[in-house]
C-alpha cells in the first residue's frame, strides 16, 4: 500500500518559515494506530488525515504523540492541498472534526480559517508562581481556555522566554500561550506544549481562538494583526466575528510523495 503526502509551510508565502504540516487525503480512514505511527514517522508538529465522508470532508490531526481536538495550521495546510492539489471547487471547504464544523475560504491569495471562540477566563491565583516558575518569567495575567494563557509584560519577554519543558509539561494543560501587545503587530505570542510532544510550535492557528477575543477586547478593535514570534515565525491576519473567529494566512507546498507500506 501507497499512500500520497504533501508537506505544506503553513502561515507563510514561501518555504522554509511559518508552520510546517504534513497532508494525507486518503479514500477511507485507516487504523488510528497507523495514522499515530504516520504522523511519529513525518516528526512533525501536525499530520492531518482528511477523507470525504457522505456529508462532507472530515479532518483529524496527529502530532508525533497524540490525536488533538483542533489544529489551525494543519486545517489551512490541508485546505491549500485540497484547492491546490487536487482542484478542489470553488472558494470554501467546509470540514467537521471532533471540535464541530470548520471553514477555509479562498480570498485572493490568502486562505481564511473559520474557527469557534474560546474566550480565556481567570484562573486560580495560586498557580501563578508555579507557571512563572516554569516558563522562567514574570507573568502579567494568568486566564485557560483550553491551554494555559499567559499574558507577560512586554513583546521582549515573549521573546526572551526560556521555558523548563520537563516543568512545563507537568503543569494540567495541554500546552502554554504566552503572549503581549505587539510592537509591529497588535498582539504577539509563542506556543510551547512538550506534554503532547511539541516543545515549541512555530505557528499556531487554533491558539488565536483565544487570542483574538482576548487582544479584541482590550484593544477594542474586531480586526486585528498578530505575529507568533518563534524561530520560523508566521503572520496572522485575524477577525472576531460573534462567536467565531477568522484567522487569514497564505500557504506554500514544499514537497509531496508516497509512503510506502507493502
Amino acid at each position: 500500500m501507497q499512500l500520497e503526502f504533501h508537506q505544506v509551510d503553513a502561515f507563510s508565502d514561501r518555504p522554509f518559515s511559518g508552520n510546517p504540516a504534513m497532508v494525507y487525503r486518503l479514500e477511507a480512514w485507516p487504523a488510528d494506530e497507523l495514522m499515530q505511527s504516520i504522523a511519529a514517522e513525518h516528526n512533525l508538529a501536525e499530520t492531518a488525515f482528511v477523507v470525504r465522508e457522505p456529508q462532507g470532508w472530515r479532518i483529524r490531526w496527529f502530532t508525533p504523540t497524540t490525536e488533538v481536538a483542533l489544529c489551525g495550521h494543519a486545517t489551512l495546510a490541508s485546505a491549500h492541498v485540497l484547492f491546490e492539489v487536487y482542484g478542489e471547487p470553488g472558494a470554501r471547504i467546509d470540514f467537521t472534526c471532533r471540535s464541530g464544523s470548520l471553514s477555509v475560504s479562498r480570498e485572493g491569495a490568502q486562505l481564511w480559517l473559520d474557527f469557534p471562540v474560546r474566550v480565556p477566563r481567570e484562573i486560580d491565583g495560586h498557580e501563578h508562581e508555579q507557571v512563572a516558575r516554569a516558563l522562567g518569567s514574570r507573568v502579567v495575567a494568568l486566564l485557560g481556555a483550553n491551554e494555559l494563557f499567559v499574558v507577560l509584560e512586554s513583546e521582549q519577554a515573549v521573546l526572551d522566554c526560556q521555558p523548563d519543558m520537563a516543568a512545563l509539561a507537568k503543569l494540567p494543560w495541554p500546552g502554554a500561550i504566552v503572549t503581549a501587545r505587539g510592537s509591529r503587530h497588535d498582539f504577539v505570542s509563542r506556543y510551547f506544549a512538550p506534554a503532547i510532544g511539541i516543545n515549541e510550535d512555530p505557528v499556531t492557528g487554533s491558539t488565536h481562538c483565544a487570542l483574538i477575543p482576548y487582544w479584541a477586547e482590550r484593544l477594542d478593535k474586531a480586526s486585528l494583526t498578530a505575529y507568533q514570534c518563534s524561530k520560523r515565525g508566521g503572520a496572522l491576519f485575524c477577525r472576531l466575528e460573534g462567536k467565531r473567529v477568522k484567522i487569514g494566512g497564505q500557504a506554500t507546498l514544499v514537497a509531496s510523495g508516497k509512503l510506502v507500506l507493502d
